[in-house]
């Protein structure tokens, strides 16, 4: 442990961040489109795509972009498990730091696996 004694946390922290982007691909290779063209919104659809071509690109390799966000979401529920009984400093101001950071970290990676198991429904289940 660090000096600081919050290193085991933030990297559960930063690993559940990285893990939310990774998810977020997947809303946005299945979900977004499906959604759009849901509620009426082909239009808004076209010009996005033609705005960001690399949408097409991602639906198009949305496999890829699954089971990279499977293996992030693994890593980081790994890194969670593993440090749910880290030690915190015994500095009450870094305590309270240590085991909020663990908290935050939690609730990302909870919303991490909620994000991608909605663009799961999409891309493989609603398609």
């Amino acid at each position: 442990m660090s000096a600081d004694g919050v290193t085991e946390s933030r990297a559960g922290f930063w690993a559940s961040l990285a893990t939310l982007f990774a998810s977020s691909g997947t809303l946005l290779c299945c979900a977004l489109p499906a959604a759009l063209v849901a509620i009426g919104a082909g239009a808004a659809l076209s010009s996005l795509v033609s705005a960001v071509p690399q949408l097409v690109w991602v639906s198009e390799h949305k496999e890829a972009v699954f089971v990279f966000a499977g293996v992030m979401l693994a890593a980081s529920g790994a890194l969670q498990w593993f440090n749910r009984n880290a030690p915190c400093p015994t500095d009450p101001r870094l305590r309270d730091a240590c085991l909020r950071t663990r908290k935050t970290s939690l609730v990302v990676y909870g919303l991490s696996v909620a994000i991608y198991l909605v663009g799961g429904w999409f891309a493989f289940a609603a398609a």
